[in-house]
């Protein structure tokens, strides 16, 4: 009673709390990288999710009390859904878990139980293919037949003795020849077990009903081959308890009448056909999991907002939005309405930051129904990004052929019938000057057609003076003192005009004589510059 008292007390103490464990993401994905995705509006690539530290954002959403919960919930942030008609269902659960303590403890209490790690092999039963026998198999049920056969005639004539020891030494091989076999589903079958019983007792709460209303037809199909399953959970008890002698005599008795490829086959037989089943029942589980995570992230933050979901056009707002990640982020407000976004500032100023900061908040608006903002408006769009690229040396690809390909995929998609966010960082940054302004002018004007969206950042004031009818404007800037250099993160409107790229190196004590070259050099860009943007006027004239 006193280890229950302390276990629920834990539970109302991390109410809230970053979870601090240990995430195997083979395991976490391995839903999602087998699921079809088919019905989903957008399903996030591994190269956005690597551009928006994807992982990373996981484990601090993550507040999962069970292995199901976990892998339903990263699915369930990687896939954008074609409508929000479950929010205000869900939206009701978060409020019951969040309002009554008790009923949430008791929900986690149970969900508690499928945290083991074999808990992640439930899944492979629904998407994997089933193990077959093989083409011989048809001996095994004769084999043991003649078994139980010489079994009963030896009390007539003892003669049948030597029968069952000839038998036997046939029946020893393929007992262990089907040792690999078993061993493969010693960890899904009786957690499964162990999923479906969790999931009846969940479902006698009226709440949790709504979730599946039918979920008993597959939680009493998936009972009716319990009796077989069951075995499973005996064989891996015994091996745990290493209750040797009564092992022993049970491992003779098995080899003796082939009990083990018996139970194994006619249990996977009858698993292969009950697929949507067993996965009713782990959506089911996995759902409550993960409203009761949602709940705890939302207990936990100063600050959050449900998203305003508006009509497919090009508008977005957002009300003191902030980097999740981010300790004691500055908070930022934003409006778009009809064009896209084009920011400037110094390295480190906070431009990519902000990029990844609204396009988490669209992720997280759009698949858990929580911006980390006062308020935030968006439309259901897809979101693509190419941020951090990097050379593909196993492929021989430079970093520009890297960027060139992956913004090919972006203009391909901003021709189709969905509302696009597509992030950029430095557009062409792996080639020169006059070539990167060119081709990243007609991409970025390419890019904001129709009512796609597109948040970039460069270092060209060149590009923002040609955009600044498709593109507001914004930048970001630093206050440069007499030895420090200090960042206020603050968005703010227009193009930047201050340039303390040489003023840097000054401060850091770079030689005089570097400093005074750079500074003449760009004096005299600066009027060759200027030349250039009179001389077509006189022109002209």
């Amino acid at each position: 009673m006193l280890n229950k008292r302390k276990r629920n007390n834990k539970l109302i103490d991390d109410f809230g709390n970053v979870k601090n464990d240990l995430f195997d993401f083979e395991y976490i994905e391995s839903y999602f990288r087998k699921k079809d995705h088919s019905t989903a509006f957008q399903t996030l690539s591994d190269k956005t999710c690597n551009d928006l530290d994807f992982q990373e954002l996981f484990m601090f959403i993550d507040r999962t009390n069970s292995k199901v919960g976990q892998q339903y919930l990263y699915n369930k942030l990687r896939n954008i859904p074609a409508g929000s008609s479950d929010n205000i269902r869900n939206e009701r659960m978060l409020d019951e878990f969040t309002n009554n303590p008790d009923f949430r403890v008791s929900v986690q209490s149970k969900l508690n139980k499928l945290n083991d790690r074999e808990v992640f092999y439930i899944a492979t039963l629904f998407q994997d293919e089933i193990l077959k026998p093989p083409k011989w198999y048809f001996v095994v049920p004769l084999l043991s037949f003649a078994s139980v056969l010489s079994f009963v005639m030896a009390f007539f004539n003892p003669v049948f003795f030597l029968v069952i020891l000839g038998l036997s030494i046939i029946n020893i091989v393929i007992h262990f020849w089907n040792k690999k076999n078993l061993f493969n589903y010693f960890s899904s079958i009786p957690q499964l077990l162990k999923l479906n019983g969790i999931a009846q007792e969940l479902y006698k709460n009226d709440i949790l009903k709504e979730i599946n209303p039918n979920l008993m037809k597959s939680a009493s199909i998936i009972n009716k081959v319990s009796n077989r399953m069951s075995f499973f959970n005996l064989e891996v008890k015994i091996q745990s308890d290493q209750q040797i002698f009564f092992w022993a005599i049970l491992e003779l008795v098995k080899i003796v009448f082939l009990i083990e490829p018996l139970f194994l086959f006619g249990t996977l037989k009858r698993i292969d056909t009950k697929r949507k089943e067993i996965e009713d029942v782990f959506l089911f589980v996995g759902e409550i999991d993960a409203t009761i995570s949602i709940a705890s992230l939302r207990k936990g933050l100063n600050n959050f907002c449900t998203p305003k979901i508006i009509d497919g056009k090009k508008r977005l707002f957002a009300q003191e939005v902030y980097h999740p990640l981010i300790e004691d982020c500055v908070k930022n407000d934003l409006k778009v309405n009809d064009k896209s976004i084009l920011l400037t500032g110094s390295n480190m100023s906070g431009k990519t930051s902000f990029i990844r900061t609204i396009a988490i908040n669209v992720i997280t608006g759009l698949t858990i129904n929580t911006c980390f903002a006062e308020h935030f408006s968006l439309p259901r769009m897809c979101v693509f990004s190419a941020i951090r690229i990097s050379d593909d040396l196993m492929n021989d690809r430079s970093y520009y052929f890297e960027e060139v390909m992956t913004i090919k995929e972006m203009i391909a998609k901003s021709k189709g019938r969905n509302l696009n966010l597509f992030l950029l960082d430095e557009i062409f940054k792996g080639t020169n000057t006059v070539e990167r302004i060119s081709a990243g002018k007609a991409v970025l004007s390419s890019l904001n057609e129709e009512n796609n969206i597109v948040f970039v950042s460069t270092h060209d004031i060149e590009l923002a003076d040609l955009l600044k009818n498709e593109y507001d404007l914004f930048h970001f800037s630093e206050i440069v003192n007499h030895k420090t250099v200090d960042f206020d993160y603050k968005l703010k409107e227009g193009k930047l005009k201050n340039r303390n790229a040489i003023r840097i190196l000054q401060i850091n004590d770079y030689p005089e004589s570097i400093i005074k070259e750079a500074i003449e050099i760009s004096e005299e860009l600066d009027k060759m510059n200027m030349l250039n943007s009179i001389l077509p006027i006189v022109s002209k004239i």
